[in-house]
């Protein structure tokens, strides 16, 4: 992250919950609307299911936006920090983004936000939120018709 910006953002050294789960929400550089395409989306997904491996963090439900993606994730006991998982996920997709789309440079902006999900109530609440991001953006009448959803891990 950027010195100096979001300097009220900061993230909590330490988590005391259970396998906590993170509402994670990262846009793409400058807003660009890379993302909803069929091949770009493949490239996500399977970055997602060797997170669990490479990255020891699971991902269970998304929604991929035209210029930003929502994730809930949850890390394995012996996890890294979650701005780890998200500074590694970002350079691996984004070595694969740029091969596809060759005229980009950059493809995520440095920064991420989470929210960590208390309890079952509110993960539901999250998802639905999440789940009704392409419905709020006019891109679809009906959540369930957006193609760019699914879930990996389920928690």
């Amino acid at each position: 992250m950027h010195e100096g910006l979001h300097q009220h953002l900061r993230r909590l050294p330490e988590v005391w919950v259970h396998e906590p789960v993170y509402f994670i929400t990262t846009c793409t550089h400058d807003r660009r609307p890379i993302l909803a395409s069929a091949e770009i989306a493949q490239i996500l997904v399977s970055e997602w299911h060797s997170a669990a491996t490479r990255h020891e963090w699971f991902v269970g439900r998304y929604v991929i936006m035209p210029d930003h993606i929502h994730i809930l994730a949850r890390p394995t006991e012996t996890a890294k920090d979650l701005s780890t998982f998200m500074k590694r996920w970002k350079e691996w997709s984004a070595k694969r983004i740029k091969s596809t789309l060759s005229a980009i440079d950059q493809i995520w902006q440095h920064e991420f936000f989470d929210h960590l999900v208390r309890d079952s109530s509110q993960l539901e609440s999250k998802w639905d939120y999440i789940q009704q991001n392409p419905v709020r953006a006019g891109l679809v009448a009906h959540a369930r018709e957006w193609p760019y959803q699914g879930e990996i891990h389920t928690f």
